[in-house]
């Protein structure tokens, strides 16, 4: 357990550039963080955005803790000379947002699972934690600090194949070295979704930012017959300005990609599904799990498998680091429903490149699609009003959610029960790691329904043991309890879940 005392309430500031209406904005996120002011007391009351970057086989170089009965997620430890100190994430910031994702009200795994999911390089926005707790305590504690990043700020991934007129762009650069590009028009630039005046920011994901321009021009020409850019329209680049936030790859829309992640969802046939599982090296000597002996008219290859693909997620969250038999557990946690996400050779080649995570370039409604729409059914986030109670007896319900839960590899789903007052049946404890925090529980929630099955008291323990032993998916429609009062109604025995979840990124 990450002890939390101690912690700096010092947040830095966000890195300072010059504003030129003819240069445009020189992005600060794109190049090393050096000239750090921490004596500005105002900026420490703004949101900051960190764009953090790993190396193979590393971390981005920060610990995220969970705090016990409260809302957010808070940064407990920053390695020196990592990514996560040159860009200024400081001990005790709040993270509040994860690329275009507003991630404050979200369960701490879920969290986890975003930031793994983002691949090589990750958007953070952050809070100073004494800020954030001053604030905190003028407001309704379901209040957002964050808004949420529309496309307003969203750079575009545009992939473009030479034609008789070439790449269909011309370059044009000022003083501090920022390049624009001029399109011609018609040509392939602009077929590729290129806008006009947009700013240069990578070629195939490579950093131009530093490159004088014949560097630039070495750099195009050895991309052969296509070239992928990372560019940024005039709008995009004073929206950004105006947030103080960087120009960044995480968020970027992808343009005219030459191929993109595949979500394939199997139901499980007489015979199975039809494939091998293996784990063995891909790209760059490392290890990731592939997919192979696809049986011909079986699921797997009806649902468009192809051998040789290799699996980036199971379920919607990525399986990227783990090894072969813990993503083996995962696929049969689903049933004789699974729903994978993988890539082929030629596009985990092109995601490689770019050093952005297939996974962003994936629609998040596709992924929890089934054969039988079983979650169209039972979304995970929809929230609805409140059943009508005596909340004088209970704590305040905050709204209604579905979540979806499949037995982990002990054939359990990670929580423990108890009896409130009025025959409710909550949630006394949460294991972490498990399928139930996973899936988003928390302790303290209400059981409103187990698969379909309205929970009250006149539900006999035997009937709510069947219930939950009927066949996976488990189902329950929970509402969430306010944190005061719980004491009173949840046993002694359960009112820890045990150490505190850390997680080194």
């Amino acid at each position: 357990m990450e002890a939390t005392t101690g912690l700096r309430d010092t947040a830095p500031l966000p890195l300072k550039f010059e504003f030129n209406p003819k240069m445009g904005i020189d992005n600060p996120v794109l190049s090393m963080a050096e000239d750090h002011d921490f004596s500005d007391s105002w900026n420490l009351k703004q949101l900051r955005f960190c764009l953090l970057s790993k190396e193979e086989g590393k971390g981005f170089g920060f610990h995220l803790q969970q705090e016990p009965d409260r809302v957010g997620h808070v940064v407990c430890r920053v390695e020196p000379g990592t990514s996560a100190q040159l860009q200024g994430l400081q001990e005790g910031d709040r993270i509040l947002g994860v690329n275009s994702d507003v991630v404050e009200h979200e369960d701490y795994t879920a969290v986890v699972r975003r930031i793994r999911a983002s691949g090589p390089r990750v958007l953070l926005t952050v809070l100073a934690r004494h800020v954030h707790n001053v604030t905190r305590a003028q407001q309704d504690n379901s209040a957002h600090f964050c808004p949420p990043l529309g496309p307003g700020v969203r750079p575009r991934l545009c992939h473009i194949v030479k034609d008789k007129g070439g790449f269909g762009f011309s370059l044009t650069h000022g003083k501090q070295s920022p390049f624009w590009l001029v399109l011609s028009a018609g040509g392939a630039a602009e077929r590729a979704g290129v806008p006009p005046g947009a700013r240069l920011l990578e070629v195939n994901g490579v950093s131009v930012e530093k490159f004088t321009q014949n560097q630039l021009s070495r750099k195009l020409k050895q991309s052969g017959e296509q070239v992928t850019l990372l560019v940024a329209g005039p709008e995009v680049e004073e929206k950004c300005r105006q947030l103080r936030m960087p120009l960044a790859a995480p968020l970027a829309e992808g343009w005219a990609l030459p191929s993109r992640p595949r979500c394939l969802h199997i139901k499980k046939g007489p015979e199975g599904f039809g494939f091998l599982l293996r784990e063995e090296k891909g790209l760059g000597g490392r290890l990731g799990q592939f997919l192979w002996e696809v049986d011909p008219g079986l699921p797997a290859e009806k649902a468009g498998m192809q051998a040789g693909d290799r699996l980036v997620a199971v379920a919607g969250e990525s399986v990227e680091g783990l090894g072969h038999e813990e993503t083996v557990s995962r696929i049969r946690a689903q049933g004789s429903c699974i729903s994978l996400v993988v890539v082929d050779p030629e596009a985990d080649r092109f995601f490689s490149m770019v050093r952005l995570s297939p996974l962003l370039f994936l629609e998040s409604t596709e992924v929890f699609a089934s054969p039988q729409d079983i979650l169209a059914a039972a979304p995970l986030v929809e929230v609805t009003d409140p059943p009508a109670e005596d909340t004088a007896v209970l704590p305040a319900l905050l709204g209604s959610r579905r979540c979806l839960l499949y037995p982990g590899t002990g054939g359990g789903y990670g929580f423990r029960l108890s009896c409130g007052p009025s025959g409710s049946i909550v949630i006394s404890q949460v294991t972490p790691e498990s399928s139930a925090a996973r899936a988003g529980l928390q302790r303290g929630d209400m059981i409103l329904e187990v698969n379909g099955c309205a929970m009250g008291a006149e539900n006999e323990p035997a009937r709510l043991q069947q219930l939950f032993e009927d066949e996976p998916p488990l189902c329950l429609k929970l509402a969430a309890r306010s944190q005061q009062g719980l004491e009173a109604w949840i046993p002694p025995e359960f009112g820890e879940d045990g150490p505190l979840a850390t997680h080194v990124l």
